[in-house]
């Protein structure tokens, strides 16, 4: 957990069971509330103290301009940050005309529990005011997975002790200040008064507030109803102006006695539509709300998520810190992307302002296949949105000189808004991720509409980027220079390995789905000679080797490089980006995160087990994991080589990486990919789950302390289960049709009439493997 005792261990909840306002603003990243379209952080709902607000609305973002101190062709001209949206979480209480402020008065008790199976966010606060007025406020909050515009609070207020007049103040606020982001490139740009009014409305118990913003020109709309139940002679008032809406609702109640509020709240933002006819959407979106009710609302919420659990929970026995971890890591993985609906899924999702709001390669590696095989639709649709922005990309490709389409490095709309080349333009690989996104999400639904529509004209235009970007050298070799791999401590280099085999299988790709479509191949301009030029360059793909090392160097050069001096390299210096300056870096033998070691994963088909064992061991001597994005990848390898308990270390770092602010920034948002990552470690690292070429495999295997693992995986509308335990796995076909798939090379077909049970063989365990100099994962505590 973030460390401190106020939070506890629980298999489906988070529970804070007091408040310490050190930990305000990281709190309010975990118990952030979204859907995939509206996202609320857990900020308390008298929005007093602030810690960092923060409302957003997927692809909700303002312009700002990249300055640079020489500009250069090609450079991005744009940048993009999401907007803290309207603010509709504030509720406001004034208890005999003193406002329920924490830090004020003596705070008896508070507990915020995040559920993950109801989907809401619980609150049960005992206060006394500073003349001595005790009293008990209880909210649920919601962000309505099944009603995708609508966001709900109920709020509850009593008197303990003696009568008291109570006025609770619901509000809408628009443009509300934000604390400094402070030096770190990680944090958000600042914007200031982004939101400019164009109208505001109130009836009865509702108001309305329609904004457009400054630069970007998106217009966005924020709704807000309430159900009052309280004694007789309750009364409410409404108001609403440029910037701020409020209802005020007013009662005198005796002890035993309670006000009840329901808080409908309705977002949503157009970059076409009129101020009108948002108004009257998001109107329409609380009506709708109302008429279901809060208990309609809360059943719906539980509905989707009992189904959704039935199909993707992951069990772990024997540490169950892990199995909290890993149920919260799934929960805000659906959050992220469960109804985007043809919108990116950024690097925080929506629960921060980290990275701007910024969508990069992290989205199709680490979280699409998450969602893949547990909420396909949800990865339907993030890829689906990349389909919307390849225009952009095609013009992007064209301004670099190349064909096909040239993705942004990061993005929330499309456009490039990487204003560093070396670290951003130069990082082609995001398209081959991309490509292997649809390759697997194809191969897993076998969505014969999606791949027509979709999945085909994806692959075509990245294959012609790749065709273009490199060339067959005079030996034949087809090479890729002058690029970027996963790894940011290197930049601009000639034959990246993950880049080069990811390219390779983007052009393998690219090449069936056009013997599969070939009329509407035609129509792209595709024809033999150029798929025979893709497969050529697949084949002819240079993957660099040292065979002195007899490993494979992360890019060509790469091993003869200097190594980083780690031994005077102080655990304060980490991470190195925020004390070394880049050149530093790039000349020498240190690596952010897993690049090499992806390869090992995603590619694994393209290596022998020696090898594995070999780069593995080589590169964990350079890895540093100054990112978020590398202990997931470095415990599914070492589980596969057979370093099964620093494997699962690497799982406690990836799986409590918010909950234990292991990166220090939980604060700007949740890390989706890293808690993403939680999941691929227990499904691939220790489940053994492989899908090269679009069949699964499995080699399962687990660490001494954990005694079971289960997990469940929807493929070609089949639902498979698999329980492993240190001697056996069994698989079980909860639904479909037979499935074949392979345990450890051995092929079995699997049926819902009958579960499956094989032998995990054993296996050696090898020696100790050493990290760099204070930057070896913190061991797992024994229970």
């Amino acid at each position: 957990m973030i460390q401190h005792p106020v939070f506890s261990v629980e298999s489906w909840s988070i529970r804070e069971t007091e408040l310490d306002l050190d930990v305000l603003e990281q709190a309010g990243s975990v118990f952030a509330l979204a859907n995939g379209h509206i996202g609320l952080r857990g900020n308390l709902d008298e929005g007093e103290p602030p810690g960092l607000p923060g409302t957003y609305l997927n692809g909700f973002y303002e312009q700002r301009h990249l300055p640079y101190a020489e500009a250069g062709y090609g450079y991005p001209e744009a940048g993009q940050t999401v907007v803290n949206a309207t603010n509709g979480k504030v509720i406001r209480l004034l208890v005999n005309d003193e406002p329920f402020d924490v830090r004020f008065g003596w705070l008896e008790s508070h507990e915020r529990v995040l559920d993950f199976r109801a989907g809401v966010l619980r609150r049960r606060a005992e206060w006394c005011s500073p003349v001595g007025q005790r009293v008990r406020v209880t909210s649920v909050r919601l962000v309505s997975f099944v009603q995708r515009a609508v966001a709900a609070v109920l709020y509850e207020v009593e008197p303990l002790d003696a009568p008291a007049r109570l006025v609770v103040q619901s509000e809408l606020v628009a443009n509300e200040p934000m604390p400094a982001a402070g030096g770190d490139p990680r944090a958000a740009a600042e914007l200031q008064q982004a939101l400019r009014s164009e109208l505001f409305s109130d009836h009865d118990d509702r108001a309305v507030l329609v904004h457009v913003t400054r630069q970007s020109g998106l217009r966005m709309a924020a709704a807000m109803d309430h159900m009052v139940e309280g004694p007789d002679g309750s009364e409410t008032a409404t108001e609403s102006h440029e910037d701020f809406a409020r209802v005020t609702i007013t009662a005198d109640l005796a002890p035993g006695q309670r006000l009840r509020v329901v808080k409908l709240l309705a977002y949503g933002w157009s970059s076409k539509r009129s101020s009108a006819a948002l108004r009257d959407q998001v109107s329409g979106a609380v009506a709708e709300a109302r008429h279901t009710g809060w208990d309609g609302l809360l059943a719906g919420q539980r509905g989707y998520l009992d189904d959704f659990w039935d199909r993707a929970d992951v069990e772990l026995e024997g540490d169950t810190e892990l199995q909290q971890a890993v149920r919260f890591a799934l929960f805000h993985t659906l959050q992220a992307g469960a109804r985007g609906e043809q919108r990116a899924i950024a690097a925080k999702g929506l629960t921060g302002p980290g990275y701007d709001g910024h969508a990069f390669w992290d989205t199709e590696t680490f979280v699409l296949p998450v969602l893949t095989y547990t909420a396909p639709h949800a990865a339907r649709d993030a890829l689906r949105w990349r389909h919307t922005t390849l225009g952009l990309a095609r013009e992007r490709a064209k301004t670099l000189g190349l064909r096909g389409a040239a993705f942004p490095w990061r993005t929330i709309d499309g456009q490039e808004c990487s204003a560093y080349w070396p670290a951003g333009t130069a990082a082609f690989h995001i398209c081959a991720d991309i490509a292997d996104a649809v390759g697997r999400y194809q191969a897993a639904a076998e969505d014969r509409e999606f791949e027509r529509d979709t999945g085909l004209e994806l692959l075509v235009e990245t294959a012609r980027l790749w065709r273009s970007l490199g060339h067959h050298d005079a030996t034949g070799n087809f090479r890729i220079d002058g690029v970027t791999g996963p790894d940011e401590y290197s930049a601009v280099a000639d034959n990246n390995v993950y880049t080069n085999l990811m390219a390779q299988r983007n052009l393998r790709l690219a090449a069936e789905i056009v013997e599969r479509h070939e009329d509407r191949a035609a129509g792209l301009g595709v024809n033999d000679e150029e798929v025979a030029a893709w497969r050529d360059a697949a084949q002819a793909m240079l993957i660099p080797y040292d065979e002195q090392l007899g490993v494979h160097p992360q890019a060509e050069r790469f091993t003869e490089h200097e190594r980083w001096h780690f031994e005077a390299t102080t655990p304060e210096q980490y991470p190195l980006l925020l004390h070394f300056p880049y050149v530093d870096l790039y000349r020498k033998q240190v690596v952010k995160q897993a690049d090499l070691v992806l390869a090992l994963h995603l590619r694994g088909d393209a290596f022998t087990a020696e090898q594995k064992a070999r780069n593995f061991a080589y590169y964990e001597t350079l890895t540093v994991r100054d990112s978020s994005l590398s202990a997931c990848t470095q415990a599914v390898i070492a589980a596969e080589v057979g370093h099964l308990e620093l494997a699962y270390d690497y799982f406690g770092e990836a799986a409590l990486m918010d909950l234990g602010n292991i990166e220090h920034n939980t604060r700007d948002g949740l890390h989706i990919a890293s808690l993403a990552g939680a999941w691929i470690v227990a499904v691939a690292g220790f489940g053994g789950m492989r899908d090269h070429d679009g069949a699964l495999s499995f080699a399962p295997r687990l660490p001494e302390r954990l005694t079971r693992l289960a997990f469940g995986l929807c493929f070609r509308e089949r639902r498979l289960r698999v329980a492993v335990n240190h001697d056996h796995a069994r698989y079980s076909l909860l639904q479909g049709e037979p499935l074949q798939i392979t345990h450890y090379g051995e092929a079995i077909t699997v049926t819902t009439h009958k579960a499956v049970n094989h032998p995990i063989p054993k296996s050696a365990t090898g020696e100790a493997l050493r990290q760099p100099a204070g930057r070896t994962p913190a061991r797992r505590p024994t229970e």
